[in-house]
């Protein structure tokens, strides 16, 4: 019996991980191809192919980056952030989510410094990543301190604390590491 149940174990060490990959592949996908692809279902009828959603999604998304790149398209675009940044209650949902995206895809990313912060009276350290090393602009007495943004395990919500700069260690880990590391709670480690 002890035999059967290791092996029903590792049946499932086996096959759980395999299973979970695809299905969230599988679900990402029917995600982002129903973006477009809804709309093009009741276009092409039965000459719709799974996937010209997401296909069709991605172009019009580079194209559209093209675009914001051009002079008078480009003016455009200015004008529709500069109207979204102005409008009450949409400007702070907007600026939430430009930043946010900025910070993960942008030139300047966000997460890509990874520090050690110390709980010295619990005797506790956590990873985080650096978010903005100029926070002094929410009060002077922030001058010398950094916005380390800290996930929670198995979540995408998180604390941001703002910590002295000289309370921080700057690790030497690649942030996907880092980022690995902590939503699996320190299990995904190498």
């Amino acid at each position: 019996m002890k035999k059967i149940l290791k092996y029903f174990i590792n049946g499932l060490l086996t096959i759980l991980p395999i299973v979970l990959a695809v299905y969230m592949v599988y679900k990402i996908f029917g995600f982002l191809d129903s973006i477009l692809g809804n709309l093009l279902k009741d276009v092409l009828k039965e000459d719709y192919i799974p996937g010209i959603g997401l296909i069709t999604t991605l172009v019009l998304i580079t194209v559209l980056g093209w675009m914001s790149t051009q002079y008078v398209s480009g003016k455009i675009f200015s004008l529709i952030d500069r109207l979204l940044e102005k409008t009450p209650f949409v400007k702070t949902i907007y600026s939430v989510i430009k930043d946010t995206i900025h910070s993960l895809f942008g030139e300047k990313r966000s997460f890509s410094k990874v520090v050690l912060i110390e709980y010295p009276e619990l005797n506790l350290k956590s990873v985080g990543f650096v978010t903005t090393e100029d926070v002094c602009s929410l009060s002077d007495e922030l001058a010398d301190h950094v916005a380390v943004y800290i996930p929670q395990t198995f979540q995408i919500a998180g604390f941001t604390f703002l910590v002295p700069k000289n309370k921080i260690k700057v690790l030497d880990i690649k942030p996907e590491e880092a980022m690995k590391f902590l939503l699996s709670g320190g299990v995904a480690i190498k």
